[in-house]
């Protein structure tokens, strides 16, 4: 995912404490720099962390570099996206979708 001061990047060593231990409402983001539905998702992303800064704080993973933590939460494809509300998951995206249906998906997943 290119760099974007909106969306953290992280890796194994600081998913625990950057994501499962935050307060509150948190979507990782497992990418890829060579999956072109990722890099069609990082404005997309970039724009909700903007959207609902304070209330949701968005995280990207890089599969290949971050592969335990892939691992664990059982990753086999990027783009996904898991949302987690006080260290635990909500649910999973699996693929790109537009700005308009990740937010009504993240509002689902969040109600």
């Amino acid at each position: 995912m290119p760099a974007s001061p909106e969306v953290t990047r992280l890796t194994d060593d600081r998913f625990a404490s950057e994501a499962l231990l935050a307060p509150g409402l948190v979507l990782v983001e497992f990418t890829a720099t060579w999956c072109p539905p990722c890099r069609q998702l990082a404005p997309v992303l970039a724009g909700l962390a903007r959207e609902r800064a304070g209330a949701l704080r968005v995280v990207a993973l890089d599969v290949d570099e971050a592969p335990l933590t892939a691992a664990r939460f059982k990753v086999l494809a990027a783009p996904t996206m898991i949302l987690f509300r006080d260290g635990e998951p909500l649910g999973t995206l699996v693929g790109a979708r537009s700005g308009r249906r990740l937010r009504e998906d993240l509002d689902r997943m969040a109600a």
